[in-house]
């Protein structure tokens, strides 16, 4: 006999029933509802130890049993001693004289002297794992539940796995509830960390808009002053076109009009309308200047999460740098582009201008000398694109080397640093089935490789 079975104190029979009295209800064993396996209970008549094969067999039949695969064998005093099961009963009667055989003898010749039996008390999920311990496939047997006072009834099989189904959709549920929530908040987060970057540059690109946007000013008002000249020494020719035509009345202030026509002249010639061309070449270039600026600004601050399309990642490299072309400066820091002919991939291009722009500007903040540089090159190899971002800064000491891309982590003072950009940028790049690895060396440098794939080529490993 097992431990559970010498576990079960002897008592009369749980809640009055009879050994051969049939459950209450109709036809069908009457089921608890109550949490844990107390919900699955079952108010089965158990079967006496005495009791022959052939009447287990009868009662068997009787509708009120026909969902179970096996009936409890209960002792007078309420102890289960074992349980027979409806696979073992038509086993013994296929036999050539089965039912002769065996038919007079007790049911404890058949019984299965080592039944699973559950406390009332024990949970859907530890029910779940006993199960899945002690039945054997097929399942030919259920189970049987004690309380303090001896036998309960007994349990399903079925409903115990149908009840852990019924929590595992739950639980899922929950699961997509919470991931549901853990990406708007990562949504938030990569906005988020992207915004600080973006403020961090702006005080910048205020100056690199004001530069072309104050010489084209200052164009403007050339270019209206000459056309103020112009439009004098027209209006001066028309009146003495008008005079010598007789359009208009001669007056004695013909001579006047002439000597204002010639002064005019002198300040409206043809190298002055070239000038004022070269004005108006400077201010669209200027104007071009700043709308590159902004459209950059525009580019990087918009999220972009869901929509790919084909894209130059040099072109990317390109609008990136012009973004943080004012730290380089200020930090007197050579940019140097070693751009391949490399083919367009399929991305998000303002996740991968974010990329680009958190590791330029972490180059440049690694580098405390004056001698900067940061080397961007991009090449095609095996159909997937190689971009490669290196400098000559302080370099990243190895023990902080495996936690460059952890959430949080930083090496900067406070206030300086999120420690969420490169997580981030690891991030996209995986999203965008790429990779991307660190290489450093203190006092020497340190070197990221971005590697994505092109269009036709499989994830990189």
């Amino acid at each position: 006999m097992n431990a559970a079975l010498q576990a079960i104190p002897t008592a009369p029979f749980a809640s009055g029933v009879a050994p051969n009295e049939p459950p209450r209800g109709a036809d069908a064993p009457e089921r608890r509802a109550s949490p844990g396996l107390a919900g699955l209970l079952l108010r089965t008549a158990p079967v006496r130890p005495e009791a022959s094969v052939l009447d287990v067999a009868r009662t068997f039949l009787e509708p009120r049993h026909a969902g179970l695969l096996s009936l409890p064998i209960v002792a007078a005093v309420g102890r289960p001693v074992g349980m027979i099961s409806r696979y073992e009963l038509m086993r013994v009667f296929l036999q050539p004289y089965g039912r002769e055989l065996y038919g007079r003898r007790p049911i404890t010749a058949l019984m299965d002297r080592a039944p699973l039996v559950l406390p009332l008390s024990t949970s859907i999920d530890e029910a779940a794992r006993a199960i899945a311990a002690h039945v054997r496939s097929p399942i030919t047997d259920d189970f049987i539940l004690v309380d303090d006072a001896g036998y309960a009834g007994t349990g399903l099989v079925l409903d115990v796995l149908h009840a852990v189904e019924h929590r595992l959709a739950e639980r899922s549920q929950e699961l997509e509830r919470a991931y549901a929530r853990l990406k708007s908040s990562q949504s938030q987060l990569v906005q988020s960390e992207k915004m600080a970057s973006l403020g961090q540059m702006v005080a910048g690109l205020v100056h690199e808009i004001n530069t072309p946007l104050g010489y084209v000013r200052n164009n403007v008002e050339m270019t209206r002053a000459s056309l103020g000249d112009a439009a004098r020494l027209v209006a001066a020719q028309q009146a003495v076109i008008d005079a010598l035509t007789g359009d208009a009345e001669p007056d004695g202030g013909l001579d006047t009009r002439f000597a204002e026509v010639g002064h005019l002249r002198t300040r409206v010639d043809a190298a002055a309308l070239e000038d004022l061309c070269a004005l108006l070449d400077d201010t669209v270039h200027g104007v071009g200047q700043i709308g590159d600026l902004v459209l950059n600004l525009k580019d990087f601050s918009r999220l972009d999460q869901a929509g790919t399309q084909p894209a130059d990642i040099n072109r990317l490299v390109e609008s990136a740098l012009r973004i943080v072309a004012h730290v380089l400066r200020k930090r007197g820091i050579e940019a140097v582009l070693k751009l391949g002919d490399v083919p367009l991939i399929d991305c998000a291009p303002a996740q991968i201008n974010q990329v680009l722009l958190n590791l330029l500007s972490n180059a440049a903040q690694a580098i405390e000398h004056g001698q900067g540089r940061i080397v961007v090159a991009t090449q095609a190899l095996d159909r997937r694109v190689l971009l490669v971002v290196e400098d000559n800064g302080k370099g990243i000491e190895p023990e902080y080397l495996a936690r460059v891309f952890d959430p949080f982590f930083t090496t900067k003072p406070v206030g300086q640093g999120t420690g969420m950009g490169l997580a981030i940028s690891h991030q996209i790049v995986e999203q965008h089935g790429g990779a991307i690895r660190v290489s450093s060396k203190p006092g020497v440098g340190t070197r990221f490789l971005v590697v994505l794939p092109a269009p036709g080529r499989e994830p990189a490993p």
